[in-house]
């Protein structure tokens, strides 16, 4: 599904350029979670943005296979029309525009793009009702501007609706389980397995720490150090960064 090779990004400056990834490979199959962790300044929210394809960064070395495609010649509503979803950190808030709007654009929208119908406001709002009921939230608070007045927990929430209704082919999430208290964080990990625990979809979940993982059950982890994967093991590796720390695990592999 995602087959990433030697891959090299960077961050242009007047100055030449900050290299972030240095050669980093990573493949990704359907049925799959991956996660991935690292210290601060490791590159995972540097590889998020360039997999979505956000502008500011530069690739400069190696390839990315998405579902067998050029993903790095495809604009960014290309790759969502494609099938990849990118949950961010901190969601950004967009006033003036309820959720309910917002969210049957992006969807006709990448319908359209597919060459499929678009769908109408009783079927979508059928939609959206199926799926914030698995994030157990109150349709009232897709009535109300994209996140505007909303709480860090509700905001990761309502992106996890947002990837319901979208449907995509494989969810990148950057540090989803930022700001979430303990029922919040049970409620968006059982989400996402609900949402993308699917034979035809993957994940790539980068986080900084082991408890989401309590919920999504990772079926590899991969240790992200200085912009490239030094390290990879199943969900034990998780709980062993979790007990001993980066710089313990990551001496064997110095």
């Amino acid at each position: 599904m995602l087959e990433i090779k030697d891959l090299h990004a960077e961050i242009p400056d007047v100055n030449g350029g900050k290299q972030i990834l240095n050669g980093l490979s990573l493949t990704v199959n359907a049925g799959e979670v991956h996660a991935i962790m690292g210290p601060n300044g490791a590159g995972k929210s540097t590889l998020a943005y360039v997999l979505g394809g956000r502008p500011g960064y530069e690739v400069t070395g190696g390839s990315v296979k998405f579902a067998g495609e050029d993903l790095l010649e495809m604009d960014p509503h290309e790759r969502a029309a494609a099938g990849l979803f990118l949950g961010f950190q901190y969601p950004v808030e967009i006033p003036g525009v309820s959720n309910v709007q917002f969210l049957r654009e992006a969807l006709n929208a990448q319908r359209q793009a597919r060459e499929e119908e678009p769908l109408t406001g009783g079927e979508f709002l059928k939609h959206a009702k199926e799926q914030a009921a698995l994030l157990k939230l109150d349709m009232d608070m897709l009535k109300r501007q994209v996140n505007v007045g909303f709480s860090g927990g509700e905001k990761k929430r309502a992106e996890m609706v947002q990837m319901g209704i979208l449907d995509p082919k494989l969810a990148v999430l950057d540090e989803t389980d930022s700001g979430l208290d303990i029922d919040a964080l049970k409620t968006v990990g059982n989400g996402i397995n609900a949402i993308m625990r699917k034979p035809d979809k993957g994940v790539l979940l980068i986080t900084h720490y082991q408890r989401l993982l309590d919920y999504v059950k990772p079926d590899f982890v991969h240790i992200l150090s200085q912009g490239r994967i030094v390290k990879t093991g199943e969900a034990d590796l998780a709980q062993r960064l979790e007990a001993e720390g980066y710089d313990a695990v990551m001496a064997e592999v110095a």
